[in-house]
Formats: structure tokens, C-alpha cells, sequence
């Protein structure tokens, strides 16, 4: 028998979300491919780590995965195009995709640049849509499962809040349009999550907002995920689902 696979983007580093992911759909006996652009990474405050993805996909083939790493940046057009095509001739069908990659740098309506909010939109709203509509033309008859990471953020990261709430609509309308083939599509908010981005002010001033009085991990994130990936949650479809210990309500 061949086990199912599961592209996972945004998996660059080992405390990241993505990988938190990978790591519950390995243990559910998924085989992964692995999505990262370590050139955001290198943009943000916590750096490139090049190790990491090697130490990935040696802890999930330990786990008993299969697993292809494969680099691309989805800021562009056409990457999304080639990254299915490697897929398609390295892996095979996939059964299930997580969405958790992101363009993310604070600015609010006055400091956006043009620049800023395209590539904000790119990635995390234009990728999203090619890597659906790409997930769906190479559905088996089995269909499949999507999940979209997302969030509530708006004011003062407005390109990031709002390519995110674009989001949202096109995973929903997803549900609906794609729903035929049995592919099931979710929006998942994880709530804060530190995985490197947080300084201390945020911090404290995060956890003091959670009921639990404790932030949130990828390890609290992930089993959400792999819930709706499994065949026990594919009647769960076209939701906007908060897995963030209560810090919404």
C-alpha cells in the first residue's frame, strides 16, 4: 500500500509551525514534501538556519516518512507551476495540503509600501489560490484535504491582515466549488504563536491575553491539523476554525 502524501509549505525551520505540522502528519503515517525559501527566513529577525531542513527531513524519515524538500518562492508567478511539477514527477498525487507559509512585516496603512503590500499579497493570497486550484487538477477520485493557516491581525500589519482575509474567502469558496471532487478545504487561526517573532513586550503581553496564561506551541497546533486531514475529519468543511487556547474568545 502506498501512503498518503501531504505537501506542507512554510516548513524552513525546526520550531516553525510548518514543522510542528509535519511532525503530528508524520506520526499519522503521512509521507511530506516539504515546502521552504530560506530567503524570507534570511529577512526576518531570527535568521537562516541552513541546518534545519536537513535535521527535518532526517527526524521525519526516522519517524518512517518519505519525504522531498523542495525550495520555492512564492512570491513568484511561475513557482508554484514548476514546485507541482517536481511534485508530480518526484512524489506523486497528494491527498492532502497545509498551507502555512507567509509573507509577514509590520506596517499599517500610512508606512505600506507598494512594494510591501504586492508581495504580502503575492504570497500569502495569489500562492495560495495556484497551489489550490493545482491541488485540485491533480486530485485522485479520493479527492483530499486542504487546510490554510491564517489570522486575525489588521491594524498596523494591514499588507499581512488583509492578504490573509483574502485568504480566508478563497479557502471557503474552495469548500463549495471543489467540495464535488471530496476535497474538503479549512481556514485554521492559531492564535499567537512565538516562533521566534515576539520580543518580550509581545510576549508578556500575549500571554496575558490567554485564558491558560500560557502561549501557544506548533505541538498545540498541529493534531487541529492533522484532525482535518484525516478521513475522521473530512466531514468538516468550508470553516474558519480558532485552535488558539481561547485567546479569541
Amino acid at each position: 500500500m502506498h501512503k498518503k502524501i501531504a505537501l506542507i509549505t512554510g516548513v524552513g525551520r525546526t520550531v516553525g509551525i510548518g514543522a510542528g505540522i509535519a511532525r503530528a502528519l508524520a506520526a499519522d503515517g503521512w509521507d511530506l514534501v516539504l515546502n521552504y525559501w530560506q530567503e524570507y527566513d534570511e529577512r526576518m529577525p531570527w535568521g537562516i538556519q541552513p541546518e534545519d531542513i536537513d535535521t527535518l527531513t532526517a527526524e521525519f524519515e526516522a519517524a518512517g516518512a518519505t519525504v522531498w524538500a523542495l525550495p520555492a518562492d512564492l512570491g513568484d508567478p511561475s513557482a508554484v507551476e514548476r514546485l507541482m511539477a517536481q511534485i508530480a514527477q518526484q512524489a506523486g498525487p497528494l491527498a492532502g495540503m497545509v498551507l502555512s507559509h507567509c509573507e509577514s512585516v509590520d506596517s499599517g496603512i500610512l508606512d505600506t509600501s507598494l512594494e510591501s503590500f504586492e508581495r504580502h499579497f503575492a504570497v500569502n493570497t495569489r500562492a495560495s489560490w495556484q497551489l489550490i486550484a493545482a491541488f485540485a487538477r491533480q486530485a485522485t477520485p479520493d479527492g483530499g484535504a486542504i487546510v490554510a493557516l491564517t489570522s486575525d491581525h489588521t491594524a498596523f500589519n494591514l499588507p499581512y491582515g488583509a492578504s490573509k482575509g483574502a485568504l480566508d474567502r478563497i479557502v471557503i469558496a474552495a469548500a463549495r466549488e471543489l467540495g464535488g471532487q471530496g476535497i474538503s478545504a479549512n481556514v485554521l487561526n492559531p492564535g499567537p504563536v512565538d516562533t521566534g517573532w515576539m520580543d518580550e513586550a509581545t510576549r508578556a503581553a500575549m500571554t496575558a491575553l490567554q485564558p491558560g496564561g500560557r502561549l501557544g506551541t506548533p505541538a498545540d497546533v498541529a493534531p487541529t491539523v492533522a484532525f482535518l486531514l484525516s478521513a475522521g475529519g473530512r466531514w468538516v468543511n468550508g470553516q474558519l476554525i480558532k485552535a488558539d487556547g481561547g485567546f479569541s474568545a
